[in-house]
């Protein structure tokens, strides 16, 4: 029986120790009557040493430094030409040639990834790093810059004239401070003198912190939607943020008053201690307990920091919304601490370079401004003095607000994102399609 030429085995000689001729067809028959040992064999062009069937590929040109394809069965698999042919030339093994994607250079794609993360406004929607919160609050600035700036600017202007006009007209400072500098004056002159003193900061730290809570309320509220890309007035802002200011106001009021409480408390057995017996020990106690309480006021105020976003976007109680910001926190203590300090520092650079220059122009155009800047005796700002630096200081609370209230609410929303997914809760209320579809979730810490 004669074998297609092309689909023998060559790991074999020719069937019955016949050599084909150069076209490849088998030799004629012998006739059956003659023996084989009487008729010359021609000399055989097979070596002896043959490797086995069906291992055996087509001799190709071979890419330098190329290694050969695998055997039959393993690897690329067989040709269509016919078994135990190797892969087409320029078909290497894995890692080089033509490669897959993600094998390095001469491969499809590259090294594969993960997709980037939507970002329908200010952030990406994935847990940030500082330097995107950081960004995220100025973009939020300069991208939706007519109601923040109208926001800060409009608060700030309401609070700097009423403090001018109550520093103006209701307290006496030159009166004041000349009992307090007076060795003569009276226990009573003097405890009038620091009641008015208290009153004065006192008034001053409420028309403050009543400014600072509704920029608050607004800033988070035009915050929120700058994440998810949409623009926000100031009239819809203010219709969002109401129904909380009463209790953001509370919320607002009560982390100061638990901070003084723990600071008293700190305090509280030195004191007593020097009224009743030993001054120096007492006021050493004192001292010392008053540094206790200050680093436990530290730790409470940055457990809570991110209640107020939370009272705001969650319309929240007071208290449930200072148990979601410590829950937020916890095991992120650090970092969430670091982020407020670092956005405060930024914050009063930026105030303290708008402000420190007015205070030098109002000193220098105002008759008795460098006593005022000074704190001399005596020296009752004029209206020149009082005008400049309220315009230095509502330049700077313009700037600074937007950024303290920004990374707050950026802060809050990257805590979520990483313990609760909000990322996807985000990207479907931004209107992203198909985000997060076939995305499991897995809450960072």
């Amino acid at each position: 029986m004669n074998d297609t030429p092309g689909w023998a085995s060559p790991g074999s000689a020719p069937s019955d120790g016949e050599q084909p001729d150069a076209t490849g067809a088998p030799p004629a028959e012998q006739p059956s009557d003659q023996s084989g040992g009487d008729q010359p064999q021609p000399p055989t062009q097979w070596s002896k040493e043959q490797p086995p069937s069906g291992q055996w590929s087509a001799p190709h040109p071979r890419i330098p430094g190329q290694a050969p394809p695998p055997p039959p069965g393993a690897g690329w698999g067989g040709s269509p030409a016919g078994p135990g042919y190797g892969p087409p030339p320029g078909y290497g093994a894995p890692g080089g040639g033509w490669g897959g994607p993600g094998r390095g250079p001469g491969g499809w794609g590259g090294a594969w990834g993960p997709p980037p993360a939507a970002k329908p406004g200010v952030i990406p929607l994935r847990p940030l790093g500082v330097g995107e919160i950081l960004d995220g609050a100025v973009s939020t600035m300069r991208t939706h810059w007519r109601a923040v700036l109208g926001i800060s600017l409009g608060v700030s202007v309401l609070t700097e004239i009423v403090t001018i006009l109550f520093q103006k007209f209701v307290l006496d400072d030159q009166a004041t401070t000349a009992t307090l500098r007076d060795p003569s004056s009276s226990a009573s002159e003097v405890g009038r003198a620091m009641g008015e003193v208290m009153l004065s900061s006192g008034v001053v730290f409420l028309v403050t912190l009543l400014g600072t809570i509704i920029a608050t309320a607004l800033l988070t509220t035009v915050t929120s939607r700058a994440v998810l890309g949409r623009p926000v007035t100031v009239a819809e802002a203010w219709r969002d943020a109401r129904p909380q200011l009463l209790r953001l106001s509370g919320l607002t009021l009560l982390l100061p008053l638990m901070a003084l409480a723990i600071l008293a408390v700190g305090m509280a057995p030195g004191i007593l201690i020097a009224v009743s017996g030993p001054t120096v020990a007492g006021v050493a106690l004192a001292v010392i307990g008053g540094l206790g309480a200050l680093v436990v006021d530290i730790w409470v105020m940055m457990r809570f920091s991110l209640a107020s976003p939370a009272l705001m976007l969650e319309k929240q109680s007071i208290r449930t919304s200072m148990s979601r910001s410590a829950k937020l926190i916890r095991g992120s203590w650090w970092r969430v601490a670091s982020i407020q300090v670092l956005a405060q520092i930024i914050a009063s650079i930026v105030g303290s370079l708008v402000v420190i220059p007015f205070a030098a122009i109002a000193a220098v155009f105002s008759g008795d401004g460098i006593s005022n800047l000074m704190g001399s005796a005596g020296a009752s700002p004029g209206w020149t003095f009082l005008i400049v630096t309220g315009i230095g200081s509502v330049i700077g609370r313009t700037l600074t607000f937007p950024i303290s209230a920004g990374v707050t609410v950026l802060l809050y929303i990257d805590q979520r994102i990483r313990r609760e997914a909000l990322d996807l809760d985000l990207a479907r209320a931004a209107g992203v399609q198909g985000y997060g579809a076939d995305t499991t979730a897995t809450p960072g810490s």
